[in-house]
């Protein structure tokens, strides 16, 4: 807001008193014609009655005439104050159209060591696919992997609990049921062409024993060895590999299975989470070896590990 000039000043004052003479009009109006004749008696009536009226009558017309005065001044200054008001207005607002400000997270500039170049352009997503297939497993990055097995349990009515990052001691999804006090771990594994074998599986056996469990679920995007289908089997370890994880997925309703698709394909399915703090990573170049990697975007603050684009879909 501008400042007012004096001769603004001066000129409110006057509109002001202006109103405020009509007001003190229109109130001696009332007085002389209906106040001070409703207190009179006796002779008094009869005499300064008649005189009132006119005087009465003369002020009501004086502050009527005052305070329309006013109302015409007012108006007049108030329609180009609004004029000028709005012009500048539109103007604004047309400049700003074509004014597009960048998102935060694009803004965002990694600090890296002197190794390590700046992060690339980010990749096109792979296509999606319609349906369930081994495509989706290979599109999908290694959390969207364990966030579908997930979905698919608490679909056959199991209450799941799951740690998206840190440490979580060999355990991916924990399983309760209704039916047992005795919960279930799932170890899930998102690989393509490696197959599991049985120095994993000896690990996951460790894992239960720690926690005292007879039973649990190995889950992989890829295959097992026959040397590790047969420790499993063993150890009473259920082994799932790509091709019964897409059977099982194949027997639920469609409805169900377009939801579990849902929660492969959420946000940048494709693009590795950090295994460290659960940050979406990057696609980095390194000065020291040939080729591309993925590396965590909150680099140097989270030391995580980093995984050759090569073996993007392995599990961190």
């Amino acid at each position: 807001m501008t400042k007012q000039t004096k001769a603004e000043r001066r000129r409110e004052r006057a509109r002001s008193k202006l109103a405020g003479n009509g007001w003190t009009a229109i109130v001696v109006g009332v007085l002389l014609l209906v106040v001070l004749p409703a207190f009179m008696r006796g002779p008094l009536i009869g005499t300064l009655g008649p005189a009132l009226r006119p005087a009465g009558w003369t002020a009501l017309a004086i502050g009527a005439a005052l305070l329309g005065l006013h109302y015409l001044i007012a108006r007049k200054k108030v329609v180009p104050q609004a004029i000028e008001r709005t012009e500048p207005l539109a103007a604004t607002v047309k400049a700003a159209r074509p004014v597009a400000t960048p998102p935060a997270a694009a803004r965002r500039e990694p600090v890296l060591d002197s190794e390590l170049s700046q992060p690339t352009s980010s990749p096109s997503a792979p296509a999606q696919q319609q349906q369930w297939c081994p495509a989706v497993l290979a599109a999908i990055e290694w959390r969207r992997f364990e966030a579908v097995c997930e979905a698919l349990y608490a679909q056959a009515g199991f209450t799941t609990r799951s740690q998206s990052h840190g440490a979580d001691g060999g355990i991916d999804i924990w399983l309760h049921s209704k039916h047992s006090d005795v919960p279930r771990i799932v170890q899930c594994k998102h690989w393509q062409s490696k197959a599991v074998g049985v120095k994993e599986m000896r690990e996951f056996l460790g894992v239960m024993a720690s926690h005292q469990l007879k039973s649990g679920t190995y889950v992989t995007s890829s295959t097992f060895s026959a040397e590790a289908m047969a420790f499993a089997k063993e150890n009473g370890i259920h082994a799932q590999d790509g091709a019964a994880l897409l059977k099982l997925i194949g027997q639920r309703t469609p409805e169900q299975q377009a939801a579990l698709l849902a929660v492969a394909y959420e946000g940048e399915y494709w693009r590795p989470t950090c295994a460290s703090c659960g940050t979406k990573m990057v696609e980095r170049n390194s000065s020291k070896n040939e080729g591309s990697f993925w590396g965590c975007a909150n680099y140097p603050k989270c030391r995580g590990r980093t995984i050759p684009k090569s073996k993007a879909a392995a599990t961190v």
